[in-house]
């Protein structure tokens, strides 16, 4: 999320800070790019307008003009304004009341509501050891109960047992007093897809907030809307006091325009980004962050969260113990390709490194993706005893290998080159404590 307005927003930055002083003429062609750079990013209009307003304000003004560095001075004050529109702080659910704790997922048809709630579902369960249930008051789309029920088994969360043919405010009321009665800490209710114009759709879930009384009402919205966030978030903060947005396939839209519209549109802090359609495909919202990202800065607290969440402790830890002995084969090396897979794509890791946002397009992360997946199909392709021993594969072996993984017999013989000179290096780390290997990673030259 972000690309398109990144890749303009650095773009007119590495002008600006280029030159000594800056003119006023100069900060009004700056801002009009910026302009457009919004509105391409499927910013709203007016969201546009207030934006470049306030920072036109403090851009032409002494505090640039008699800077050391006026456009790295513009470059914060945009920054600054893309965290105040973005909400200053990170807003985490509120648990303050008794419970349970009463969570209402409302948006569009296809936002991602249903998913969206296994998630939450699965975090709280995970993170905060909350116990939960989820609870569907989707009676008109075909199996979207069942579907809940699914996302609760494999999330390990205990779902409302369906009644066939029961009325979504009966479905609340028994998903109030069976959260009550068993002790649950949070009640989910993932509601119906409701369009604009549904007025009896919106009136029933009116009813539904008004009998469950929710801490949190979370609009779940589609990053893909675009334009049209500024109309959902209007028809919903009317009907709903919104207190969140959770903010669906992010890892689709490169623009990134709904979240600037939605949180400035309904003053509601965005709490999640949902990052992929796995069930732990989901991240907190933290305004700087994006902030930074969006500038080309780099999230590298992101990437460290990504990784210590993602990354198994007992699987680092029995390599680095392998490594000490100076031991590194095949099977190591795939197991070092499926780590580097659960922390997300090679494009959105790349731009979370202070400084390499502006090189995304130049290292052609597609390419290393490729890459890394025939390197994974070749291992594959190789028996238990091939792997732990290289130097058996022959020429007919690598023959074999190659039909087998689809490939040519000269990229196998790449692969088992990058692999002896890791295996080199690994042999010289072999001296190195546990706690400086689990410290290090992956070379960068096994993915060119």
């Amino acid at each position: 999320m972000f690309d398109s307005l990144s890749t303009r927003l650095t773009g007119i930055f590495a002008t600006l800070t280029k030159r000594g002083a800056l003119s006023e003429a100069d900060v009004d062609t700056a801002l009009r790019e910026i302009r457009v750079a919004l509105l391409e990013a499927d910013v709203a209009l007016p969201v546009v307008r207030t934006f470049v307003a306030a920072v036109k304000e403090k851009a032409i003004g002494q505090q640039v003009v008699k800077s050391i560095s006026p456009g790295q001075m513009v470059v914060k004050i945009v920054h600054d304004h893309l965290q105040e529109t973005l909400g200053m702080e990170q807003s985490p659910l509120n648990f303050n009341a008794v419970p349970p704790v009463v969570i209402l997922m409302a948006g569009l048809q296809g936002s991602g509501k249903t998913t969206s709630a296994g998630k939450i579902a699965l975090r709280l369960k995970n993170t905060q050891k909350k116990k939960v249930l989820l609870a569907s008051t989707d009676i008109y789309r075909p199996a979207a109960q069942q579907q809940l029920e699914i996302l609760g088994k494999q999330a390990g969360v205990e779902t409302l047992p369906i009644i066939e043919g029961e009325k979504p405010l009966k479905i609340t009321e028994r998903a109030l007093t069976t959260a009550r009665l068993q002790g649950f800490d949070v009640l989910i209710i993932d509601t119906a897809g409701r369009l604009h114009i549904d007025d009896t759709l919106m009136d029933e879930i009116k009813s539904i907030h008004a009998l469950a009384k929710p801490t949190e009402t979370l609009l779940v919205a589609d990053a893909m809307t675009g334009q049209d966030a500024v109309n959902v978030a209007t028809n919903f903060s009317q009907a709903l006091p919104l207190t969140g947005i959770v903010l669906t396939r992010i890892d689709s839209d490169a623009r990134g325009g709904a979240a600037l519209s939605m949180r400035s549109i309904t003053g509601c802090p965005i709490k999640f980004l949902g990052v992929s359609e796995k069930l732990d495909g989901l991240e907190d919202f933290h305004p700087s962050r994006i902030a930074d990202r969006i500038l080309g800065m780099g999230d590298i607290v992101s990437l460290v969260e990504r990784a210590s969440a993602n990354i198994d402790q007992a699987e680092a830890e029995k390599m680095a113990a392998k490594l000490q002995k100076g031991k590194f084969d095949l099977e190591d090396l795939a197991s070092q390709f499926k780590q580097m897979k659960k922390l997300g794509s090679m494009s959105s890791l790349i731009g979370m490194i202070p400084g390499m946002g502006a090189m995304k397009d130049k290292l052609n992360s597609n390419d290393a993706e490729k890459s890394m997946r025939r390197s994974e199909a070749i291992i594959s392709s190789m028996t238990p005893f091939e792997r732990r021993n290289p130097k058996i594969l022959n020429a007919s072996r690598k023959r074999r290998i190659a039909g087998g993984a689809g490939v040519e017999v000269q990229e196998i013989n790449r692969l088992l080159k990058q692999h002896e000179q890791m295996a080199l290096m690994m042999k010289k780390m072999g001296g190195m404590s546990k706690k400086q290997l689990l410290r290090g990673g992956m070379p960068q030259g096994l993915l060119k």
